[in-house]
């Protein structure tokens, strides 16, 4: 009631992929469970409590912000890690919160420990070290002055973890860069070891690289897209099916998406349909509105391509998707009403649509879809 659209997450789903992902890292690697972008479009408020139900009692984000939205669904026992964004006086309420960050310059980390004087309480830091991807993190020739500035602050940090993060572990085209940055790495964990400057841990991996690159998982792995179903690229995916035996794969999809018909009509030959010309019905039609648009994550670009589900049939998108709708034809399909289910990403009886049929037909990354999937549209745990 009062929504367009809803989406519904699969328990049963979840738990699969978290079986079979934990079952590569082995039992010693901590699993992380990576939920920035609203948990990739899931919902962080579904996916924190069923991560915790799965014995995962880690969590990674973006920013503060999404760290605070975390924070106020996590149990007292779990913990959070922010990867990117987090200002000055974010710095203070992190470290007042036992959460754990990132520190990639000495900006950041000069902050951390004046903070931590004046709170009289210790940082929870992870050093992020540029092995190559030129993003964000210390890189080798500043390791010197990182290695006295730690040493004399030693007593106002915690020392978290030592990481960093690969530049593209999901394509074959990258696997010299991606070689290059495990042994820079291990340089640089060879120096702090010299150095007598520990981390609790060492992190380095993501879906793609725990995937193709084993001796990337360490001791803990930052898992993103892989928990929710998602190969982060075909070669990963041929990568694993290489390594193992069965024709299905054991990653499987958690999120539905579904609308219902909310207006029926005829359209006579030759009229077109809906904004401009882009569709002219070449005989007479009969056609059903959905109250879903661009607005709420149905791209523009699937005008006239795009493809629903509704009563077991594959329903082709005709004309331009609008803002809060899109046009369908069911000429061919007796019986529909208003008001019957339209499974815009999902199952229908034996017919399905995934996630990939969007990316292909929209130019999109399945990260792309799933986090731009309006955080309003409520999101329903099903078995």
């Amino acid at each position: 009631m009062f929504n367009t659209s809803y989406i519904e997450i699969s328990r049963k789903a979840y738990r699969s992929n978290i079986r079979y992902l934990k079952g590569i890292i082995g039992k010693d690697a901590k699993f992380s469970s990576v939920i920035k972008g609203n948990a990739y479009g899931h919902g962080v408020d579904n996916i924190v409590p069923l991560a915790e139900e799965a014995g995962i009692n880690h969590f990674s984000v973006f920013s503060a912000k999404e760290a605070y939205d975390a924070l106020d669904v996590m149990s007292p026992g779990s913990q959070i890690m922010i990867m990117g964004l987090l200002d000055d006086a974010e710095i203070e309420w992190a470290i007042w919160n036992d959460v754990e960050f990132f520190v990639f310059d000495f900006s950041r980390l000069q902050q951390a420990i004046e903070t931590s004087k004046r709170l009289n309480k210790k940082a929870r830091i992870h050093i992020e070290v540029e092995t190559g991807f030129n993003r964000t993190g210390f890189v080798y020739d500043e390791l010197k002055t990182l290695m006295a500035f730690l040493k004399k602050n030693s007593e106002y940090f915690i020392f978290k973890g030592l990481c960093t993060h690969y530049a593209g572990a999901e394509s074959l085209s990258n696997y010299l860069r991606i070689k290059n940055q495990i042994a820079l790495f291990r340089k640089i964990n060879r120096y702090f070891s010299r150095h007598a400057i520990t981390p609790e841990i060492k992190h380095t991996a993501c879906s793609a690289a725990a995937l193709t690159y084993p001796n990337t998982i360490m001791d803990m792995v930052r898992f993103g897209i892989a928990q929710y179903g998602f190969w982060p690229s075909p070669e990963t995916q041929m990568f694993r099916f290489r390594k193992e035996t069965g024709n299905e794969s054991p990653l499987r999809r958690m999120i539905s998406w579904k609308s219902k018909v909310m207006v029926i009509k005829k359209v006579k030959a030759g009229e077109f349909i809906g904004y401009g010309s882009s569709y002219l019905a070449n005989k007479n039609m009969k056609i059903a509105v959905i109250p879903v648009g661009y607005a709420n994550g149905f791209s523009r670009a699937l005008s006239n391509t795009g493809r629903v589900l509704i009563r077991g049939r594959r329903v082709p998108v005709i004309g331009t998707v609008t803002m809060n709708t899109m046009t369908v034809n069911i000429t061919d399909i007796p019986g529909v009403e208003r008001g019957d289910e339209v499974v815009i990403i999902g199952k229908q009886k034996r017919l399905s649509i995934g996630i990939s049929s969007f990316c292909e037909m929209s130019d999109q990354l399945n990260y792309q879809l799933l986090t731009r999937l309006p955080a309003d549209i409520p999101r329903f745990i099903v078995a």
